[in-house]
């Protein structure tokens, strides 16, 4: 179970460094390509979101690594399901059901992560 945890957790800690790096680096000009959704939320709840997919990146990958709170992998597997809650809600809302194959993808990725990080609790 741990060599499946390193792999769902490190292939999304991946994907949220880069995502959330974007997010946080980013104009609102050069994220409007890749996320339509940011024209209609306000820029520092996109930097927020941003700030939050990069915790819980590194909460997936350091309290396991560490052997500090490993706990921790957990609650921020957990974090990044209700990130991609909020994506499948702010989608439908927008009339973009047809765009939630990923979100719907990395949510479940995340609960798989949450399950086997219990290995160490």
């Amino acid at each position: 179970m741990e060599i499946a945890y390193w792999i769902v957790g490190g292939l999304l800690a991946l994907f949220y460094v880069y995502a959330g790096g974007k997010k946080v680096a980013q104009s609102q000009e050069a994220l409007r390509p890749m996320m339509g959704w940011v024209d209609t939320v306000p820029m520092p709840l996109v930097r927020t979101i941003g700030a939050l997919e990069l915790l819980g990146a590194a909460g997936l990958i350091l309290p396991p690594l560490t052997g500090i709170a490993p706990g921790l992998a957990i609650a921020a597997a957990a974090g990044l399901v209700l990130i991609q809650v909020g994506g499948i809600v702010t989608h439908v809302s927008r009339g973009e059901a047809r765009m939630i194959g990923l979100n719907i993808g990395l949510l479940v990725a995340a609960g798989v992560a949450v399950w086997l990080a219990t290995v160490w609790v």
